[in-house]
């Protein structure tokens, strides 16, 4: 599914609550970014055409709304396009970038070493069934 950087931003809302209001959003990111609020029910109407959001609630004129995707959904493929057009297709070159150039605590690297050392088990794992 591809989203705008806009729309985004409005679905990550979305994953933090429950259910919002297209006047909660608003309060919430519009007034931040001056924005109107015909302008975020613009993107929430086109997040629900996209199926992206549904509604789930009214309260007199009020509907509320709740992603009807998950994060990895829409995740993933903004990721790969970022590793194709950016890093020629090599995550192995994203993942360097991150690790050379971001600003990383120990935690971090804490964090990255145990996802790699998970994922190396996982392969080591996948090959020892193959091969039995």
């Amino acid at each position: 599914m591809r989203l705008s950087d806009f729309e985004l931003e409005v679905i990550q809302l979305f994953w933090q609550y429950p259910q919002l209001s297209a006047p909660q959003v608003h309060e919430m990111l519009g007034t931040a970014k001056g924005v109107t609020y015909s302008t975020i029910k613009t993107i929430i109407d086109r997040l629900e055409k996209k199926q992206a959001l549904v509604r789930s609630e009214k309260q007199g004129r009020t509907i509320f709304y709740q992603a009807s995707i998950a994060s990895d959904a829409v995740r993933k493929p903004v990721i790969q396009s970022l590793i194709e057009k950016v890093f020629g297709g090599k995550q192995r070159s994203l993942m360097a970038h991150l690790i050379r150039d971001e600003k990383l605590s120990a935690d971090d690297l804490d964090y990255l070493q145990d996802l790699l050392d998970a994922k190396k088990r996982k392969l080591m794992n996948e090959q020892d069934e193959r091969s039995s």
